[in-house]
């Protein structure tokens, strides 16, 4: 009986009878048959770092950590739960579960390189979670990365969360295409100035720059200095072409109050005009629908009135001050003047949520 079988021959593959019981044939059936092999694994032994290497990764521990240090470092491996050293940055997922199990196991750490025996923890990373123990990133620092990230998204552009925090006074400026408004407030939220003033011809005609120059001049003349000017952030969308006119307007009148208010710009780089988010005070005061932000006329007929009522209201309109603005609202009231409703919210906004932070 023959077999068939396949040889390489001259590069190809080829089929040719085989016999049985030749040789050949008997070397490739062992060779597919053969039994497994029932010898001994060979075993690899572990290795432990508190050998050799351990030895010297310790030398190096003493020179790093001074042993008050390492003594502080122990006693938070050693006394933990999972949860607080979860608090460590570089300790959270499976590294503190696995500090927890490893100590159950083999007992408290004796020493700093014994870290490194703990699944996870090689050389490097054992000495930055030394460093996290002995210096954790503080409360107040992490309140200092979140009120950072608030102003990001709060205003344009970016300046310093110190600058921001130390601001006396704001003018904060409501452009519309008929009025402009502003409201002067101090830190007490007192308000110091509150008016709004026409510019209708600046939408007529060829929106030429020289005449949104000598307008808009004529208007910061008038406003008071402040420590920062705070412009409303808001815009029509470029998919509807019929509002282009309104958004060309918007865009130079913001662009002349920047050039004009920021007086030192050109000699110390520093900001003093600055962009907020419109939705944000919107939402700050409760006034959206979706995306729609309803008027905020009644807030501040509520502002007013709290102002006379209470001991400590939120917004203080000093005495000899608060019969005209109570007046100025009353004049508006019918007409719905939104400008100047709105540079007073955004007013009172800035401070509560970008200077006091008074929400999360």
């Amino acid at each position: 009986m023959n077999v068939s079988s396949l040889l390489l021959a001259g590069g190809r593959w080829r089929c040719f009878p085989l016999p049985l019981g030749s040789s050949l044939f008997q070397t490739l059936h062992n060779s597919c048959c053969r039994k497994e092999s029932t010898a001994p694994e060979k075993i690899i032994p572990h290795v432990d770092f508190s050998d050799e290497t351990a030895k010297e990764s310790g030398k190096t521990f003493d020179k790093l950590f001074s042993s008050e240090q390492q003594a502080s470092i122990l006693h938070v491996l050693n006394t933990a739960s999972n949860k607080e050293l979860e608090a460590f940055k570089l300790l959270r997922g499976k590294k503190s579960l696995n500090i927890v199990e490893h100590r159950k196991k083999f007992g408290p750490f004796q020493n700093l390189e014994s870290l490194m025996n703990v699944p996870l923890f090689h050389y490097k990373i054992t000495i930055q979670v030394c460093n996290s123990i002995l210096n954790p990133e503080t409360g107040g620092k992490k309140k200092k990365l979140q009120e950072s990230r608030i102003l990001r998204k709060l205003i344009k552009p970016e300046i310093g969360r110190e600058r921001v925090k130390a601001v006396n006074s704001i003018v904060s400026i409501v452009s519309g295409t008929r009025r402009l408004a502003w409201a002067h407030l101090d830190r007490k939220l007192a308000v110091l100035d509150w008016q709004q003033t026409e510019y209708c011809q600046l939408m007529k005609g060829s929106y030429l720059s020289s005449v949104y120059l000598e307008e808009i001049t004529s208007i910061i003349s008038k406003m008071p200095k402040a420590d920062l000017y705070v412009l409303e952030k808001t815009g029509p969308s470029f998919q509807n072409p019929s509002l282009f006119p309104v958004l060309l307007h918007f865009h130079m009148a913001e662009a002349m109050l920047y050039a004009l208010l920021n007086v030192t710009f050109a000699q110390d780089g520093r900001h003093q005009v600055l962009s907020m988010n419109r939705s944000a005070v919107g939402k700050h005061f409760e006034l959206m629908i979706g995306d729609i932000r309803t008027s905020g006329k009644e807030v501040v007929k509520q502002l007013l009135s709290e102002s006379v009522l209470k001991d400590e209201p939120r917004v203080f309109f000093p005495p000899e001050k608060i019969v005209r603005y109570r007046q100025m609202f009353s004049s508006t009231e019918h007409n719905r003047v939104e400008e100047l409703y709105d540079s007073l919210l955004q007013a009172i906004a800035f401070y509560e949520l970008a200077v006091f932070n008074t929400e999360s």
